[in-house]
């Protein structure tokens, strides 16, 4: 049998700059299924995304969706690009087996509480203050490094990685520290410097960092950043910073607190999963040779 890929629809071009197309799947030219690419609005046409695969009921489990992923990587290849990304859902176990099976490598996930009751108070002698404009500026550009060194770890170039790390960032903070929406906060222990915490309330701006936004009542809190200082680690200010984002999501009437965290960051995936988050999406990639 033969699986091909059969466009059904010319190349659309998406509002936010990428391209995308959508094509049957068929075995021996009869329909089975579905399957939509596009290129990344964050990195461009050196990287396609598969938006939707889906194989009808009948055939499935009958190696048709291998075989179009499969298709769907060499399509990828004549638009000219490089890597081939995937999100998908926690509860499809069976697209994550897929995945894996044709080596696609977890970069990685986004992860969800949601609030049922208040958070406890900060241990004593913590507390939690607005950050100034002086540290901000200082901060910023090391964020712009380590969050480009995150994904160039994670296959992605080098130069690419750092023109998207301040790309991303001119983009997610217009206004710097005042714009709106967003919280910048210190932790201070015993009257020291701790660690910080970055908080966006409402729609975000940059999808690597954040998850779907709810499609209707009130957003969910986001934490795009937290960190303790590299002495203090190992003290449980990072519970503390986790907690503050909980306290604040759940006195601003918000239902659920998100965050991204990339695969092989241990102490954060630990730390989440002590706090009750839980896997929402898993973001994974392939190279194109």
């Amino acid at each position: 049998m033969t699986t091909t890929l059969r466009p059904i629809e010319p190349l659309q071009q998406e509002n936010d700059g990428s391209r995308s197309r959508r094509y049957q799947v068929c075995v021996n030219s009869r329909p089975v299924g579905s399957v939509r690419l596009g290129t990344s609005a964050v990195f461009g046409d050196m990287v396609a995304r598969v938006l939707d695969l889906r194989i009808d009921e009948p055939d499935r489990r009958r190696g048709r969706a291998t075989v179009a992923a499969l298709a769907a990587e060499e399509v990828a290849r004549s638009w000219g690009c490089r890597r081939l990304d995937v999100a998908v859902p926690a509860e499809a176990e069976a697209a994550l087996r897929l995945a894996g099976a044709l080596g696609y490598v977890t970069r990685n996930r986004n992860m969800e509480k949601r609030l049922d009751a208040a958070p406890p108070a900060l241990p004593p002698g913590s507390r939690v203050r607005a950050m100034r404009p002086d540290e901000f500026a200082v901060w910023r550009e090391a964020d712009v490094q380590e969050y480009a060194r995150q994904w160039s770890d994670r296959g992605v170039p080098e130069a690419e990685a750092l023109a998207q790390a301040h790309r991303g960032q001119r983009d997610t903070l217009p206004d710097g520290i005042d714009t709106a929406g967003m919280e910048f906060l210190v932790l201070e222990h015993a009257g020291e410097r701790a660690g910080m915490l970055w908080l966006a309330f409402g729609t975000p701006g940059e999808p690597s960092r954040a998850s779907t936004p709810e499609p209707s009542g009130p957003e969910p809190v986001y934490v795009y950043h937290v960190s303790t200082e590299a002495a203090l680690r190992g003290r449980g200010h990072g519970r503390s910073l986790m907690l503050h984002a909980e306290a604040r999501a759940a006195a601003e009437g918000r239902p659920a607190v998100r965050l991204n965290v990339f695969a092989g960051n241990t102490p954060a995936e630990r730390l989440y999963a002590s706090l009750g988050y839980r896997t929402a999406v898993h973001h994974l990639y392939k190279t194109l040779l």
